[in-house]
């Protein structure tokens, strides 16, 4: 090989170590914590919950994600290891269940980790992270929607009720920053409230505006008055 070629091997060596490690940095510009009330996931899934659901919001994922371009999705192929998770277990249970299958938890959290806690670094360091990460914003920063609802006297009582009355709760509870719902009709006049999106900065450390949720025309729109 003459000087030329090394030369060449080299570059095309050092642009693919640049390329990455570049790749494990970027990708995202914020974090979605999106958390699900179990009765509305239950009614909107064409399968029956194996178990009764909780009047609860609970967590749903961790995502991070993009506010132009799609959102990054299984960047490592490294999975969950479910042996080190050992005291968070009861925590996790409570707050980041499986709600459509109790018997599968960990399988829930690995493809959540898989699919979205992979493409989160170098904010999320590795999968232990990740779910630590978690339990820290639900339990210890209080980003609990249902706490949040109930400490502005918003009970889940089932009844229909205006949308900015939630939102507003949970922007007294966030810094005055904007919440994203989903929602899906359970009956042919009612729609449930079936989840809350709390949007923070790329390294967490601050509430942000969510992007504007599913529009009108979507099964998921949230019209005016939802059912909670």
């Amino acid at each position: 090989m003459g000087v030329t070629g090394m030369i060449y091997t080299f570059t095309m060596v050092f642009s693919l170590i640049v390329l990455i490690l570049s790749s494990s940095t970027v990708g995202y510009d914020y974090f979605q914590f999106t958390q699900q009330y179990q009765p509305a996931v239950c009614n909107s899934n064409p399968t029956p919950c194996n178990d009764p659901p909780d009047k609860l919001f609970t967590v749903h994922g961790l995502w991070p994600s993009n506010k132009n371009g799609p959102d990054p999705e299984k960047c490592k192929t490294t999975a969950l290891n479910s042996q080190k998770i050992g005291n968070m277990t009861a925590q996790l249970e409570m707050i980041w269940p499986n709600v459509l299958n109790r018997s599968d938890h960990v399988g829930f959290w690995e493809r959540e980790w898989i699919k979205h806690g992979t493409c989160g670094y170098p904010t999320i360091k590795d999968d232990m992270h990740y779910l630590k990460t978690v339990i820290r914003m639900y339990i210890t920063q209080k980003q609990n929607v249902s706490a949040i609802l109930s400490k502005a006297t918003i009970q889940p009582n089932g009844t229909d009720r205006p949308l900015v009355d939630i939102e507003n709760a949970i922007r007294r509870g966030t810094n005055n920053t904007k919440p994203k719902f989903k929602c899906q009709k359970n009956t042919r006049t009612t729609t449930e409230l079936v989840e809350v999106t709390l949007c923070s900065n790329r390294d967490l450390t601050k509430f942000i505006n969510c992007p504007p949720g599913p529009l009108q025309g979507s099964r998921f729109f949230c019209p005016p008055s939802v059912q909670y």
